[in-house]
């Protein structure tokens, strides 16, 4: 039978969104059974989302608060009251996953370990706020999760360890979100042991392999109709099921949740609704057509294309358009 050991390794966990809780989850159920003890849950402050604009907590807080985890959301992390609550609980290492906030140089230097950070890409590829997204909308084979130490600057630390998965062409955004979540979720903890065993060997990011996965704007959501169908298929994959990519259509905003690309090509303007066909609505596009199987209409709920169709919100013949920003 294991012996429990006194002294635990404290770990200070910094996250926000359901990626961070599917991390912290995982790091205090292996917690409770081995030599890992979360000492505190940092999260960003309760916040006003959906129509209503009422205050929600983040996931993080949430689950642990569930789980009865200390949890503290500092407006800022600069301040001496950030800092005293370092001292206080005084972490051996700090894991930080989609916190969402750049740690100062005096939280970085503060751990005996340091501080480590779950990225979800194979750095140094796709450093930055949104690299799932980045990765499916640029139509990427494969990724990854990367455990890093954590420097000044963006995700530009040494590598502690990765492990790369496929990207399926079936694949959005919130499918290989959670399935980066559970794999992060899963090397967290080895990496935690070989760095407390002094057994990981850092190695160097190559700036000059380096590309940056900037936050989802909104131009980046729109649709240009003149693009290969494929690229069109990959942003409405990347950006579903949120934000979801967009278009204008008769004056209004149609985001589209799902769509296909169709061999084929009906001679007709980029952005023409061709016809109606297998409940999807065949637009042209610059190589190929789209065939757009689920929609949101401006103010109303997701539906399906045949929906939208039986509607008489769309004819054959009618445009698209790049909505002007």
């Amino acid at each position: 039978m294991r012996k429990k050991n006194k002294n635990k390794m404290k770990i200070l966990f910094m996250g926000t969104p359901d990626f961070a809780k599917i991390i912290l989850e995982a790091l205090h159920n292996y917690g409770r059974a081995y030599d890992f003890n979360i000492c505190g849950v940092v999260t960003q402050t309760d916040k006003p989302k959906g129509r209503g604009y009422e205050t929600q907590a983040p996931p993080v807080k949430i689950y642990a608060e569930q789980n009865h985890l200390a949890v503290y959301q500092p407006k800022t992390l600069r301040d001496e009251a950030f800092y005293g609550l370092l001292h206080e609980l005084s972490p051996d290492i700090i894991v930080v996953a989609a916190y969402g906030k750049i740690l100062p140089l005096n939280v970085l230097g503060y751990p005996k370990y340091g501080c480590v950070n779950v990225h979800a890409s194979l750095l140094p590829k796709y450093r930055g706020a949104a690299p799932i997204q980045r990765a499916v909308i640029n139509g990427e084979k494969k990724t990854g999760v990367t455990i890093m130490q954590m420097y000044e600057g963006i995700d530009v630390g040494s590598m502690l360890m990765s492990e790369e998965i496929d990207i399926a062409e079936s694949d959005d955004y919130g499918t290989l979100h959670d399935k980066l979540a559970a794999l992060g979720a899963k090397i967290l903890p080895e990496a935690l042991k070989l760095i407390e065993a002094g057994e990981i060997i850092p190695v160097a990011q190559d700036p000059l392999q380096a590309s940056h996965a900037g936050k989802i704007e909104k131009n980046d959501r729109s649709i240009d109709f003149s693009m290969p169908a494929y690229n069109i298929y990959n942003l409405i994959r990347g950006l579903s099921p949120v934000p979801l990519a967009y278009a204008e259509l008769n004056g209004k905003t149609l985001k589209i949740v799902s769509a296909r690309v169709i061999d084929g090509d009906a001679g007709l303007p980029f952005g023409t609704v061709a016809e109606f066909s297998k409940n999807m609505i065949i637009t042209q596009c610059g190589e190929k057509m789209l065939g757009i199987e689920t929609v949101v209409p401006e103010g109303k709920n997701k539906m399906s294309a045949s929906d939208f169709i039986n509607g008489r919100q769309v004819s054959v013949g009618d445009m698209f358009n790049k909505e002007k920003i």
